[in-house]
């Protein structure tokens, strides 16, 4: 499905087989002689021959269109080695760049399984949470030399100047572009209607829900009149989307010192057993293990969060981590 938002800035929907995202917005700028394709879809037949059909409607021939990557998971990266020619710029931000070209690695995985591990995710899980994991099995094909884009650093593409906005949370690196002019921000996974972006733990970020708090303060800053999210609905109120999913988060917490009330120490495994998630599953045994993967790198985004505002006791043992609320007398 092909819309038109504003004129040469068209919206394609790259459906995502079997993902409870559904669908991902890709966009597209046409431009003076060259084109700029924001995101991709995974790499897989059904989303290669969504994107085909509609850069062949939109009459646009890849060696003529650059992309712009707001971030490294596969939804949004997956298609990039497939789309590119030799005439393509692929851009996307140097952390995120990297993190996704060494996800290619087994070596990249293992470090990821060691980690999650020690959070107490189950060693018979882990297997099948990697088999399924889409972050894994719909990678881009190869290693990309993408071209890195920072802070503040234009994009000009025919009548739209966007401009690169860091903002840190929901990847280490995600990147949204700003067009000052128009009050556009096409902003990736950073801000979503209907549901709220996944924020979780990351090796490389030691807190990585603060940064996005601050990422969403950061965008709130910014006078916008339509933001164009790559999952779900175009949003018209973005400073009330941005309230709205601060307050999520911090219900989430919330939820969370409930969960920890006990004062027993427990696995953030544990602890994501017993939150609550909008899924279609009857409990948390039934939910499918990469399910279980997000879910819990949610729940230990959390308890990090609320370990370095001290609210709680982050307890390192034997090379497993636990967390319990903090005793009275420290």
């Amino acid at each position: 499905m092909i819309e038109e938002i504003m004129p040469e800035l068209y919206k394609i929907q790259i459906p995502l087989p079997n993902n409870p995202l559904k669908n991902l917005n890709s966009y597209l700028v046409k431009g003076d002689g060259r084109n700029l394709l924001i995101d991709t879809g995974f790499n897989h037949e059904e989303c290669r021959k969504a994107m085909t059909s509609a850069l062949q409607e939109l009459d646009v021939l890849m060696e003529e269109t650059d992309i712009f990557i707001t971030h490294l998971h596969a939804d949004h990266s997956g298609l990039v080695a497939s789309l590119m020619t030799e005439n393509s710029t692929a851009y996307m931000s140097k952390i995120d760049a990297n993190l996704v070209n060494r996800s290619l690695t087994k070596i990249e995985w293992a470090g990821k399984e060691k980690f999650f591990r020690s959070y107490g995710f189950p060693e018979e899980e882990l297997v099948m949470a990697e088999k399924s994991n889409p972050a894994k099995i719909y990678l881009p094909s190869r290693h990309i030399n993408y071209t890195f884009v920072e802070e503040g650093e234009i994009i000009q593409v025919g009548r739209y100047s966007f401009t690169c906005i860091a903002t840190p949370g929901h990847s280490p690196g995600h990147m949204c572009l700003y067009e000052q002019d128009k009050k556009v921000l096409i902003c990736g996974d950073h801000i979503l209607d209907e549901i709220t972006p996944n924020i979780t733990i990351w090796v490389e970020t030691t807190n990585p829900l603060a940064l996005y708090l601050e990422s969403l303060e950061k965008v709130r800053g910014l006078e916008i009149a339509i933001a164009l999210p790559a999952h779900r609905k175009l949003i018209d109120d973005c400073y009330g989307r941005i309230e709205e999913i601060k307050k999520h988060h911090q219900e989430r917490l919330m939820e969370i010192l409930k969960i920890i009330n006990s004062g027993e120490k427990m696995t953030a495994y544990e602890i994501a057993a017993k939150m609550s998630w909008s899924l279609s599953h009857k409990s948390w045994d039934d939910y499918p293990p990469a399910q279980k993967w997000f879910a819990m790198g949610e729940a230990m985004a959390h308890l990090e969060y609320l370990a370095e505002n001290n609210s709680i006791e982050k307890i390192k043992r034997d090379g497993n981590i636990f967390f319990k609320l903090k005793s009275l007398d420290k």
